[in-house]
């Protein structure tokens, strides 16, 4: 058993699955992150956007 165990912690097969996983959600943090705390000024882009658009039109 201690020898499957030993041939389990040496196997690195999955590592760079995990490591790409781990990534994807790093990713997919910093992005929610950046639309939080950009939110308001881009609200206030297409109101300003969609103020010009109809006095246009």
């Amino acid at each position: 058993m201690l020898q499957f165990i030993k041939s389990l912690s040496r196997d690195e097969r999955g590592v760079s699955a995990l490591e790409y996983a781990v990534l994807a959600g790093i990713v997919v943090v910093a992005v929610a992150a950046a639309g939080v705390v950009f939110s308001p000024a881009l609200s206030g882009l297409f109101t300003q956007l969609t103020t010009k658009i109809s006095g246009i039109i």
